[in-house]
């Protein structure tokens, strides 16, 4: 007879694999992908090493499950950012919005943002690294095809547009995420790039900034 786990014995399973998920989470945050092993993520968990390899079969399916994890949590992010609030949300606010999420909150926690974006990894984790690049791409989307659509950005394809710029985000930010992780001028850098590479005139960026700026002051 196949043994089959109670509700409450699942819920305890569940509840520690959570907890070793977080623990490695801090483990890569500190040392990166290269630093990690299962023995440091069982001691920052607080349980015996076995017990880590009782729920992921070793390392690369450990790192894959803080990266389903974690760059979900990211993807929600910029997608609500990308996505217009109301009718006032032009294709320049958008897009801004979303560049400025995605780099901004990479620089907040630089050593986990290297090894979610850059830093070598086993193919296995590599796969899960595409997969986030592309949700984060469909966010991008969303803003150009309905910019194109409205007359606010030039004839382009979307798809293509979207994912130039999260591929040339993510390169930018492999420097300062490894080298000098506070550079201040990084982030309207890559929303000025993204402008530039999708057509906006200046004015229209211009504009834009300056409506951001007056939806801000009204919401202190």
């Amino acid at each position: 007879m196949v043994y089959r786990k109670t509700p409450a014995v699942q819920a305890r399973l569940d509840a520690q694999s959570a907890l070793i998920v977080q623990a490695a989470t801090r483990v890569l945050s500190g040392a990166g992908f290269a630093g990690l092993s299962m023995a440091a993520v069982a001691a920052e968990a607080g349980v015996a090493t076995g017990t880590v390899y009782r729920h992921f079969d070793g390392k690369s399916e450990l790192v894959s499950a803080v990266f389903r994890k974690v760059v979900a949590h990211e993807v929600a992010a910029v997608t609500a950012a990308a996505a217009a609030p109301d009718s006032r949300g032009s294709a320049v606010e958008r897009v801004s919005a979303a560049v400025e999420t995605f780099a901004g909150r990479a620089l907040k926690n630089p050593k986990l943002a290297y090894v979610l974006l850059v830093e070598p990894v086993d193919t296995a984790v590599d796969a899960e690294r595409l997969h986030f690049r592309r949700a984060f791409a469909e966010a991008f989307e969303s803003a150009i095809a309905d910019g194109v659509t409205r007359g606010e950005l030039p004839g382009q394809d979307a798809r293509t547009s979207a994912a130039a710029l999260v591929g040339a985000i993510g390169e930018v930010l492999a420097g300062p995420l490894s080298e000098a992780p506070h550079g201040e001028s990084v982030v309207p850098e890559l929303v000025s790039f993204a402008m530039r590479a999708l057509g906006v005139r200046a004015d229209q960026s211009a504009a834009g900034a300056r409506e951001n700026q007056e939806l801000s002051d009204a919401d202190a």
